[in-house]
């Protein structure tokens, strides 16, 4: 009978311990495929992020390419409407001076009229030359304001080119700082369904799963 009670007890008491085992091993193994989904969804995350900066950058660029390619097309178009005018303005110039040069000449009947005829066709080619040197200035002028106008637009492209890069790198900085669950420090946001604290010293932070600290930018704020 003794023995037959202490059989009975160490039947109750393995069912026990392995019922208990198998719990913990369950346990465990729900614990760790948490994490590892709470890791890939993560990542996922991040690599959205910086697809999201990448695309930025690209439609800025396209936007700046654009834009310089519009300005150089209205800029070449008023340099070559400058430039026709200046070409008309030469040539009306230069017919008056013709036109001029040739009633002298008809008109010439005298040596003082042939004095008088010489001055006033000098008068007629200072006026020509006059216009061509208007025209060389007023083209050589817009050539420069293009030039200059292609620097600016390459140097506000490289800015925004660097200024996309810097976005992309922001990461989260996780520290071996344990968090006090109680902390007075005040909250000022969230971050992926966490708070966002502000330490003493201005600092964004949020209590990660491991009970530390984990600081974000300012603009990560949502």
């Amino acid at each position: 009978m003794k023995k037959l009670l202490v059989l009975c007890f160490v039947f109750i008491f393995s069912n026990t311990f392995f019922a208990q085992e198998t719990t913990a091993e369950k346990k465990t193994k729900a614990e760790i495929e948490k994490a590892e989904k709470a890791k890939a969804a993560k990542e996922k995350r991040e690599k959205a992020k910086a697809a999201k900066a990448k695309k930025e950058l690209a439609d800025a660029k396209k936007e700046k390419a654009a834009a310089t390619k519009e300005k150089a097309e209205a800029k070449k178009e008023k340099a070559a409407a400058t430039k026709e005018k200046a070409d008309a303005t030469k040539a009306k110039a230069k017919e008056t001076a013709a036109k001029k040069e040739k009633e002298v000449k008809t008109k010439a009947n005298s040596a003082s009229e042939t004095g008088k005829t010489k001055s006033t066709a000098g008068k007629a080619k200072a006026t020509a030359n006059k216009a061509d040197a208007k025209v060389k200035d007023e083209s050589d002028k817009a050539k420069a304001k293009a030039k200059t106008t292609k620097a600016e637009a390459s140097d506000k492209v490289a800015k925004t080119k660097t200024t996309a890069k810097k976005a992309v790198a922001k990461k989260e900085r996780e520290t071996t700082e344990k968090a006090n669950p109680n902390t007075t420090d005040k909250v000022i946001g969230k971050y992926k369904e966490r708070k966002v604290f502000e330490g003493p010293r201005g600092g964004k932070y949020y209590i990660n799963k491991n009970g530390n600290k984990t600081y974000i930018d300012d603009d990560q704020l949502e």
